[in-house]
């Protein structure tokens, strides 16, 4: 995976990393390791255990009543961490309430429930981080009974003089800060608002029942699509007149940790890259059919301007990497064949266009209808090749789609088996990177994919899996996710976080994780590489989230 340039420490800071990275080096808190938010009734239920042990028993929180005995499997080593593991199985447990796992000799696991809704405040938490993260305006929300807030911030969104405008303001306010910086990134947005729209085509009637306490709610739209609107709105802003579409507003070096609002430093628009114009198109097309049913107007000013910036593609077919000489913020840099095969889908599923069709599936048949296993803001072919696969629309190569179907059932099956391969049902298996906690909530795009094709139980219990571990069955027994689950991020490498005064972190982002061992994740602050959070993570949990809103049908 690639990563974006971010923080480079100076050796004072390098220093200071090191040293509180030796001081977070800790044993996990227990030993029993699960899902701390819970489990479905009707799902497989398992907890990972590194200590020796024989039986162990479900208890009643409440009051310590034995529910439900079993006995461990195991040992079996888990590669990427040295341990060896038993394993917890209790799926034949289904009676709704909260619980913990007893192990003699080892001890008790975090406290989680059993339930039809136990992702319910998980995804309003996790979707609300969204309107919290808002750039251009005042937020406000109460968590855990901390209230979170910053005042108006950034309203001189930006400058011209790096796009050949001179020193003149252009509008480019709102959007959502893009991760533990305030600056704003049309290529990590691509994903993001992708996986945001894809979790609506594929889960609407669920998400529409979930209210999020914004702004808009009560509005002519739904909240989910209202708050996507934000950062839409904004990439609107982005446009050039020719169609090309800005890369990025940022400052030229990340600011101090203070709140927004006291970011003053000047922000500019970035030039052109080809890589964004194409991720606007492809966004702002898919976003069109999304809103339509709601407000036909802002539908056609969507697709009028993906219309503008695809012509721009076609007669630019170059790939244009944006000069970001002067600039040490986040860079995005990538190649664009996904990006432009992502934006033909989408504008020949919502016009029908034969050009966007042909330019499609030349560039599918070009990477052989590949679907892949791990894939972030650098790899958004996956989200192209859903919407043709998906797509109702007549005139796809009947031979192209049998590809694309065989290729997605393989990388569902890969993923499976790495989960079956890992002694904390990890579908990522051993690698890590900077995201891969991302890189595993994302993975169940294609998981989702694969069951609606088939209908087959295991890639949503994989699916499922994924939640497992980001909420817990880890090797550090905690939640990655901030104000959720058990023991979750305390110290992320977030501004407001690290600048508000208020002890709990804002609530509802998830950490990047471990990088590049299984090991390497230390939850402190100025750990960028592990315990950063971004809204393109944030947006592949909202989706993972989002397909556990109801029961299987």
């Amino acid at each position: 995976m690639r990563t974006r340039i971010q923080n480079p420490g100076t050796p004072l800071h390098v220093a200071l990393l090191a040293c509180c990275l030796a001081a977070s080096v800790h044993a996990a808190p227990v030993a029993v390791r699960l899902n701390s938010i819970g489990f479905l009734s009707n799902f497989p239920k398992q907890a990972s255990v590194a200590a020796p042990g024989t039986n162990f028993a479900v208890i009643r929180q409440s009051d310590s009543a034995v529910v439900f005995r079993g006995a461990l499997s195991g040992p079996r080593t888990n590669s990427d961490t040295g341990e060896a593991l038993w394993t917890a199985d209790f799926s034949g447990f289904n009676t709704p309430g909260a619980y913990q796992i007893e192990v003699p000799g080892v001890g008790r696991s975090a406290p989680f429930r059993i339930g039809s809704d136990i992702y319910l405040e998980p995804f309003y938490v996790v979707t609300r981080g969204m309107y919290l993260w808002r750039c251009g305006t005042a937020v406000r929300g109460t968590h855990g009974g901390h209230t979170y807030a910053h005042a108006v911030c950034h309203t001189n969104d930006a400058w011209m003089d790096y796009v050949g405008g001179g020193h003149v303001r252009m509008d480019a306010n709102g959007g959502w800060h893009d991760a533990g910086d305030y600056n704003k990134y049309v290529v990590n947005a691509g994903v993001t608002v992708g996986c945001l729209l894809r979790a609506w085509v594929d889960f609407e009637p669920a998400i529409r029942r979930v209210g999020l306490d914004i702004p808009e709610s009560g509005g002519p739209l739904p909240d989910f699509l209202a708050e996507i609107r934000w950062e839409l709105d904004w990439l609107l802003r982005m446009q050039a007149t020719n169609g090309a579409v800005y890369h990025k507003v940022s400052t030229r070096d990340f600011c101090p940790f203070i709140m927004p609002e006291h970011e003053k430093d000047e922000r500019y628009f970035v030039p052109w890259g080809s890589a964004a114009t194409a991720d606007f198109v492809a966004m702002l097309a898919m976003a069109s059919r999304c809103y339509r049913p709601f407000d036909a107007a802002y539908a056609d000013r969507l697709l009028a301007a993906a219309r503008l910036s695809y012509r721009f593609l076609r007669e630019n077919p170059s790939h244009h990497s944006p000069d970001q000489r002067g600039f040490s913020t986040g860079g995005y840099g990538t190649r664009d064949p996904d990006d432009r095969l992502w934006a033909a889908a989408e504008m020949w599923e919502t016009t029908g266009d034969a050009i966007a069709l042909r330019d499609f599936e030349e560039r599918a048949r070009a990477i052989n209808g590949r679907v892949d296993i791990n894939w972030d803001w650098g790899e958004v072919a996956n989200l192209g090749l859903l919407t043709y696969l998906f797509s109702e629309r007549s005139g796809r190569d009947g031979e192209l789609v049998a590809v694309i179907r065989s290729n997605l059932l393989a990388s569902a099956d890969a993923i499976v088996r790495a989960r079956d391969d890992h002694g904390y049902a990890r579908p990522l298996g051993t690698r890590y990177y900077w995201g891969c906690n991302g890189g595993v909530a994302r993975q169940v795009l294609v998981l989702q994919a694969a069951y609606r094709l088939t209908g087959e139980k295991r890639y949503r219990e994989t699916s499922a899996d994924a939640l497992n571990h980001l909420f817990g069955r880890n090797v550090f027994g905690r939640s990655y996710v901030t104000g959720l689950g058990f023991e979750p991020p305390m110290h992320p490498h977030d501004r407001r976080s690290g600048a508000d005064g208020i002890a709990p972190p804002w609530p509802g982002y998830l950490v990047g994780g471990p990088n590049p061992r299984a090991r390497d994740w230390h939850d402190v602050e100025e750990d960028y590489r592990t315990n950063e959070i971004a809204i393109n993570w944030n947006g592949a949990l909202i989706y993972a989230l989002a397909a556990f809103l109801e029961p299987a049908p």
